[in-house]
């Protein structure tokens, strides 16, 4: 097993476009992130009035475009090898094949998530800076500090979001083995739950699409204050971010098993 994660991580990063799409991971996360701590109104929570809005979440924020560069990522880890052929001679140097994909799921899993923190700590230590010119306190609500147990959970699950966004993508990409179209599933997975819900307007069903969905459930993760108006609390919506992702790398490691190459 070592020698494989040892050979797909070298593929890994002998691959231009690995380095560009994880740089563009930090980078547009930090950049949505640092507008959107920068430029929303945070009138309201001044010092000595409760504060209505989540400054953890507004400081993740840029996770949500982010995840996009991940799931590319992730997708072409996979369908890259189809396209070029690459994937035979993976096979023939490790014929087993769920030793083939697992070292390729850890190794892209691996860079994702090493993005995501480099990603997260840097949104995160920059809106603090923002928010603390802005002259929010902790009496007033602030809560964008490290000594707070609910912004560790929020950015240490944020980092888990990413990851599990990675999985989710490279199991879709194993049964798709289409780069283009891959990607178009990833993305209507993740984008058309929460497009749904601008067409419901019953409270039920818009409830249920907010459980169902991947993103908006993950992204629960991030809520550190009224939990208890969430569709789901915070680690049980990342579970279901879980689920998913578990079940693509099923069907995908099938498909990878049991199909030709």
């Amino acid at each position: 097993m070592t020698r494989a994660l040892y050979a797909e991580w070298t593929k890994l990063r002998t691959v231009s476009s690995t380095g560009w799409l994880l740089a563009a991971t930090v980078v547009v996360t930090v950049a949505v992130s640092t507008a959107v701590a920068a430029g929303v109104d945070l009138s309201a929570c001044t010092s000595g009035t409760a504060c209505s809005v989540d400054t953890t979440r507004l400081a993740l924020y840029g996770a949500r475009v982010g995840q996009i560069t991940v799931a590319v990522l992730a997708v072409l880890a996979v369908t890259g090898e189809y396209s070029t052929g690459l994937v035979r001679v993976t096979l023939a140097a490790t014929p087993r094949r769920y030793r083939a994909l697992g070292a390729k799921v850890a190794a892209v899993a691996a860079a994702a998530t090493a993005a995501g923190v480099a990603a997260v700590a840097v949104s995160v230590i920059t809106a603090a800076r923002i928010f603390a010119a802005r002259g929010l306190t902790a009496s007033g609500g602030y809560r964008l500090a490290l000594t707070d147990a609910a912004t560790v959970r929020a950015t240490i699950g944020t980092v888990g979001y990413l990851g599990l966004i990675a999985l989710l993508s490279m199991g879709i990409a194993a049964v798709v083995r289409d780069g283009a179209a891959a990607i178009g599933v990833v993305m209507t997975l993740l984008f058309a739950f929460p497009m749904a819900t601008l067409l419901i307007s019953d409270p039920t069903w818009l409830r249920r699409l907010n459980q169902w969905s991947p993103m908006d459930a993950g992204l629960n993760i991030q809520a550190t204050i009224n939990l208890a108006h969430l569709p789901l609390q915070p680690l049980t919506g990342l579970g279901v971010l879980a689920v998913w992702a578990a079940g693509a790398v099923t069907v995908g490691g099938l498909a990878f098993r049991y199909r030709d190459a």
